[in-house]
């Protein structure tokens, strides 16, 4: 289990630690959670602040950092798109994204420059995904998947101790799924494909659906077992294309009672025992405290301190 000896405070208790330490900025669609540390599994202070627009937002996120005297490097584990190509000029910064004012922001370059220390950047669930595999659910195991569920859908994979990547980031939550049973007239929410996962399952579209949480839903409405469904597609998605061993299931509309244990019923359902590897699938909640992202992002920190990605 991680450590963390002061959450969520705006000053923290340990500002005047002598100790080098590592950022890590987790940042999401809704909050920047910022962290120190002295490793990821030492996390010693965290504080959580308002996404808002990017030259607000990153400069809260700066003036806390600089309360460390000690800082040696930062990790940002953020949603996307981002460009996550070292060889590109858009290196760590958002590609076109829904989010109103953050395309094209350069949120690694903001920091490297503000700084001089190298940071690391990937996408938020590559970064909850490595650490996961690590320090967490994935220890022991050759692949791992990490599915956030919240304003939006991401999934991270790690095989073999590395995040796979192709010609960019995996974005899983824009597959197409099968419509259920009855669910045919709500259009989806995503401003790109309408109905894909995304648009379907996400937190956005649970509220645009029911204009509540799935969590304040009677546990017999039919939208939770839609969203069990669709989330079952995905989780047999990731073992019949790649044959992941263990799927994470984290986010804020994973904390619905009863859903993970639906997402694993809606699984096997589809399954109906072909896969061969299916059976040792594991459908799991995330293990890490104070959480996957955040673990992640000083994971990433430290990444980059040793391989020595030095701002320009």
């Amino acid at each position: 289990m991680v450590s963390s000896a002061s959450q969520n405070t705006g000053k923290p208790a340990c500002a005047n630690l002598s100790a080098p330490l590592i950022g890590g900025i987790e940042a999401g669609g809704t909050k920047f959670v910022l962290s120190v540390g002295t490793s990821p599994t030492e996390i010693l202070a965290s504080t959580t602040i308002t996404t808002a627009d990017p030259q607000i937002t990153l400069m809260q996120a700066a003036g806390w950092f600089e309360q460390f005297d000690q800082l040696q490097s930062l990790g940002i584990a953020s949603f996307g798109p981002i460009d996550l190509d070292p060889s590109s000029s858009r290196w760590g910064h958002i590609l076109e994204t829904p989010k109103p004012g953050w395309t094209g922001c350069d949120l690694r370059g903001f920091f490297a420059r503000r700084f001089s220390i190298p940071v690391g950047i990937d996408t938020d669930v590559n970064g909850a995904a490595l650490a996961e595999f690590r320090f967490g659910a994935g220890r022991g195991a050759v692949s791992l998947a990490y599915i956030t569920v919240g304003t939006g859908i991401g999934v991270g994979l790690v095989i073999d101790d590395k995040p796979v990547l192709g010609l960019g980031h995996p974005e899983m939550g824009h597959i197409l799924p099968r419509r259920a049973e009855g669910d045919q007239d709500f259009p989806g929410v995503c401003p790109y494909h309408g109905d894909c996962l995304e648009g379907l399952a996400s937190g956005s579209a649970i509220a645009a659906r029911y204009g509540k949480s799935l969590s304040d839903l009677s546990p017999d409405h039919t939208g939770r077992r839609w969203i069990a469904e669709y989330l079952g597609q995905l989780c047999h998605t990731l073992a019949a294309t790649v044959a992941v061993e263990i799927v994470v299931l984290g986010g804020g509309v994973m904390q619905t009672p009863g859903l993970i244990d639906a997402t694993r019923n809606a699984a096997d359902m589809l399954d109906q025992g072909y896969l061969p590897g299916r059976a040792r699938q594991r459908i799991v909640m995330p293990q890490l405290v104070p959480g996957s992202g955040a673990v992640g992002s000083i994971l990433l920190g430290q990444l980059a301190l040793q391989a020595g990605h030095h701002p320009r």
